[in-house]
């Protein structure tokens, strides 16, 4: 499936609106569970208009093996912010197995492992204070990375948690150095996530695709993605979603082919 979104709220990890068609890059058990080769690209733009906005890259690609229980996959993401600035790429390869816990019921585990590669060149920051920037740049520093996830699903249900990086590694830490200097220190927090949703035939035509995402991680509110689609005669979506206290979201997508989706996702935020 190829969907295209875009956000508007800062956090650590990327956020989707589509997320019900981007499950992976959350949760590694959904590798393999749709039954066969499956693709999802995203591009997402955040902060629409302003320079040096944040912009996402997403791409997975996962499949079962055949004729066995095991699912694999692969998944890179790449944050641009600040034209340059901050250059962070994921690669991660995902592996699942899966039990039948009933006729129509599935029940998967995931394991993702991995890294990101970080850049970061203090030189295009621009100072607003009388205090110096930092010298020492980051050049693709690599910190490895593994996450784990369950994922149950049925025809017409499913639900999954995940913790998609459970290593907190830490950047910037400066505070063994001159007392005269800045002193601080970035930790990436791990990010616990629960994602549900069900299907509702209204009529022949006409389905009803609700869904949610949750997501806690320290030190940062709640947040709560509530989405309500509907998809008309197998070709045709649109809906509406909410990101708790945050922003409005509209989305659409069309059934290319019986192999193809192109999605949009516009985001309005409803804070200062």
């Amino acid at each position: 499936m190829l969907t295209l979104g875009i956000a508007a709220q800062a956090q650590q990890d990327p956020q989707y609106t589509q997320y019900m068609f981007n499950t992976m890059s959350v949760n590694p058990a959904y590798a393999g569970s749709r039954g066969e080769l499956s693709m999802t690209a995203l591009y997402r733009s955040q902060w629409l208009g302003l320079e040096g906005a944040p912009e996402t890259f997403n791409l997975n690609l996962h499949s079962p093996i055949r004729n066995s229980k095991v699912g694999y996959g692969i998944s890179v993401v790449h944050d641009n912010i600040g034209d340059g600035v901050v250059q962070e790429t994921f690669i991660d390869a995902v592996v699942s197995y899966t039990l039948d816990v009933a006729q129509d019921a599935k029940l998967s585990f995931g394991l993702k492992a991995g890294g990101n590669i970080l850049s970061l060149d203090f030189s295009k920051l621009r100072n607003f204070d009388a205090e110096p920037l930092p010298t020492d740049n980051i050049d693709n520093q690599f910190s490895p990375n593994f996450g784990l996830g369950i994922y149950y699903h049925t025809e017409r249900f499913y639900a999954g948690a995940s913790v998609p990086n459970l290593l907190e590694s830490e950047y910037f830490d400066n505070s063994q150095q001159d007392a005269n200097d800045v002193q601080f220190l970035s930790t990436e927090r791990m990010n616990f996530y629960f994602i549900t949703g069900y299907v509702f035939d209204l009529n022949y035509n006409l389905k009803f695709k609700p869904a949610i995402l949750t997501k806690v991680v320290s030190g940062a509110p709640l947040q709560l993605d509530l989405s309500a689609s509907f998809l008309f005669s197998e070709k045709f979506s649109f809906g509406a979603a909410y990101r708790w206290d945050a922003a409005f979201s509209g989305l659409i997508g069309f059934q290319l082919s019986e192999q193809l989706m192109l999605g949009l996702a516009y985001d309005r935020e409803t804070t200062e």
